[in-house]
């Protein structure tokens, strides 16, 4: 179906421009009034926000809507050209000054400071040069400057060290002879750096830039701006979104911007049904969407997984993804690290930071052990459609037995690996006709699966067939250390079994028991019994 061109569309790359893209207003977003209220009070300081939120959007409107009122001067640069240069402060310097000669001519129509790069670095070298150039350009101009560095953490070891002792030499001559304020901006907070020189040693961002005061942060969308979001693209286009979609994006999104437009962009311009405009968008095309952005592997879900091999992220995702009770044990420098890379988020509790990532990372992680299983889901489908678990589970038991120790061992997550392995093995069954809903949260001992399984009911009247879902809850609980008891796994299973299991409305529910002691053979971990707590029937499965 050809869809007529659009006057906007929701935006998934580069910064938002208000004439081509539904979006909120990037000033409100940021709290300008915080921004201007620390410009005023001369001071350096940090913006910092996960990839994909919106942070050069709210730059790039915060420094037009200065120069417009006409106080100051502000211009805006993005340092990302330089990470090629690693620990090259020369080459690294040359091309920061390089992009700043072009961007003061962009933003405040001086075309001068360009052309004295060469000469500047010539004369003061590259640990002088940019706080030469902006003492300059301060100089030069009639009001005061303020200055934006977008991508800060892109630049590396002795480059970055070098811009942020500059900037600080910088900061006694301001107003003058060097800018009055200088927002750095990037994933994480400046003080969180623990910078890597090229002489081996290792350094703080706060040793080195010790004259920030603030470090705001740009939050995610709320569940009122996601619908505020939508509800432009209703006005400009008549679609409606059933009510209820809000919350299913909420919890798939959790307001991660990037997320939430991704989300808009493939149900309204890239599936068939919904770029039909007098169909109104519901919550099965808004999961339909989810998982065709997850089988995409989209540039930012990409970009994210790839930070899993990153060993202090692997410290907080291992516990996470096996369902450990002591969170404790991750330092909290790791932690810090992994919310601001927006993977998790820390309250209530440390858990994945939305459903999405909940499903990408498990997937990613197994991608090619999902790929290597022979068996489709048509070995566990009953004549009416509907999923036999039983039949399943028994054959994940036998699997698991055949293969968990070769397998285990090409997981780099090896600590998580009977929950990924048996995720891995679902993944690829209830493919053929079902979802997945994953719940991790560290220190609650178990992980929990929600397996929907769509099938075909009775005919209805106008001849069509009802569609039925099968609702089956998976427990995962593991036997670790000698001192475990058994009797106590067991017993806090099955209470979190038919907790979870009322909670999710499920008809079926399994306890899936993992036993991890060296000294246990297979013949005493592999059973299958059936026990029954709180009202419910579960079944009970050792591997």
């Amino acid at each position: 179906m050809y869809m007529p061109k659009v006057d906007k569309f929701f935006n998934t790359a580069g910064p938002g421009i208000i004439e081509d893209h539904y979006m909120l207003d990037p000033l409100r977003r940021i709290n300008y009034d915080e921004v201007r209220i620390l410009i005023d009070q001369k001071r350096y300081f940090v913006l910092h926000a996960p990839r994909q939120t919106g942070k050069t959007t709210s730059l790039l409107a915060m420094a037009k809507k200065i120069n417009e009122e006409g106080i100051y001067r502000c211009a805006y640069i993005n340092v990302e050209s330089a990470q090629v240069a690693r620990n090259d402060v020369a080459q690294g310097m040359r091309a920061i000054l390089s992009e700043l000669g072009q961007h003061f001519k962009i933003f405040l129509g001086e075309p001068e400071p360009y052309e004295w790069v060469s000469s500047i670095l010539e004369k003061d070298g590259a640990i002088k040069a940019l706080s030469t150039m902006l003492t300059r350009v301060c100089e030069k101009l009639e009001k005061p400057l303020v200055l934006f560095i977008d991508e800060i953490d892109a630049l590396i070891g002795d480059t970055l060290v070098s811009v942020l002792r500059q900037l600080r030499d910088c900061y006694t001559n301001r107003p003058k002879y060097a800018p009055i304020s200088v927002i750095l901006c990037g994933v994480r907070d400046i003080r969180d750096y623990r910078i890597h020189r090229s002489d081996g040693e290792i350094i703080t961002g706060g040793s080195c830039f010790n004259i920030q005061v603030e470090s705001l942060r740009l939050g995610d969308f709320s569940e009122a701006e996601i619908r505020e979001l939508y509800l432009q693209h209703t006005g400009a286009t008549g679609q409606i979104f059933d009510e209820n979609i809000y919350a299913k994006v909420w919890d798939l999104t959790h307001g991660q911007p990037w997320l939430v437009n991704a989300l808009a962009r493939q149900v309204t311009f890239k599936m068939l049904d919904g770029r039909d405009r007098s169909k109104p968008i519901t919550i099965d095309m808004i999961e339909e969407a989810a998982e065709q952005l997850i089988v995409s592997r989209a540039t930012h879900l990409d970009q994210l997984v790839d930070k899993l091999r990153e060993e202090c992220v692997r410290r907080v995702i291992i516990p996470i993804l096996a369902g450990d009770e002591e969170p404790q044990n991750i330092p909290p420098d790791d932690l810090q690290y992994t919310a601001d890379l927006g993977l998790v988020r820390v309250k209530p509790s440390i858990d994945i930071a939305n459903d999405i990532y909940r499903e990408v990372i498990p997937r990613e992680l197994t991608w090619t052990t999902q790929a290597s299983i022979t068996k489709d889901h048509t070995w566990y489908v009953n004549p009416n459609g509907s999923l036999d678990m039983s039949k399943l589970l028994g054959s994940f038991q036998q699997f698991f037995r055949e293969n968990s120790e070769s397998w285990l061992e090409r997981f780099d997550y090896k600590e998580a690996g009977f929950q990924l392995l048996l995720q891995a093995f679902l993944q690829r069954i209830v493919n053929g006709g079902g979802l997945i809903d994953r719940e991790y949260a560290l220190g609650r001992g178990r992980v929990d699966l929600l397996i929907r399984w769509r099938y075909p009911g009775d005919a209805k009247s106008d001849g069509q067939q009802n569609q039925k879902e099968q609702r089956i809850v998976l427990e995962m609980k593991t036997i670790r250390k000698k001192t475990t008891a058994p009797s106590r796994v067991l017993s806090d299973g099955l209470e979190q079994t038919v907790r979870y299991a009322a909670q999710s409305n499920a008809a079926e529910a399994h306890l899936i028991i993992c036993d991890e002691r060296p000294e246990k053979g297979w013949d005493e971990k592999i059973y299958e019994r059936t026990e029954r707590s709180g009202g419910f029937e579960i079944k009970v499965w050792g591997v």
